[in-house]
């Protein structure tokens, strides 16, 4: 989900909107996040089955799309201009709930594990997993001003880095699978 490196241009959308107001838009578009997430932990195989698209293709695709994104962090393009196309005033859904929180990535890992017969798990790892990102996202402001804006921009490469090591395992794994059909 991101939560670190997504701090930035949660700043960036939401810098015209007043300060309590921004509370309650970042915890509306989580709860959407949230809803759009279980949503495809429960319909997402039956969604796969459908287009005929194996757990091999999620997990390279998944890998290639997080790979991506993982690289536009630790060598951004420049200041968020895709996000300041959006105007002033409040988001909604898009694109802070879609494709920041319930990204790409996030839900491509949620239908690969929604294929174990643990799904109670699952949940209870996605509820755990947003409660963190709640909680990051709903201190941003306070993290920019301890951190700074060189501190949070050095979270994000950090998370970068993260993010292209998980990519990469998810890519091979995907790899693997489709190497032994």
């Amino acid at each position: 989900m991101d939560p670190i490196g997504n701090i930035p241009i949660y700043l960036a959308v939401l810098k015209d909107v007043k300060a309590k107001r921004q509370q309650k838009i970042i915890i509306r578009e989580l709860l959407i996040a949230l809803a759009v997430i279980i949503l495809f932990s429960f319909v997402g195989e039956q969604l796969l089955d459908i287009l005929g698209v194996g757990q091999e293709t999620i997990l390279i695709s998944g890998g290639i799309i997080l790979f991506m994104i993982a690289i536009k962090m630790i060598f951004p393009s420049g200041k968020e201009g895709t996000y300041e196309s959006l105007g002033k005033g409040e988001p909604f859904i898009v694109p802070l709930a879609i494709p920041l929180v319930a990204g790409p990535s996030v839900l491509a890992a949620v239908m690969i594990y929604s294929h174990q017969e643990m799904v109670g798990l699952l949940i209870g790892a996605i509820c755990i997993a947003w409660a963190g990102s709640m909680i990051i996202l709903l201190g941003a402001p306070f993290l920019k001003k301890i951190l700074g804006i060189r501190g949070i921009v050095a979270c994000e490469r950090l998370m970068g880095l993260l993010l292209t090591l998980m990519s990469v395992q998810m890519f091979l794994e995907g790899l693997s699978l489709y190497l032994q059909k």
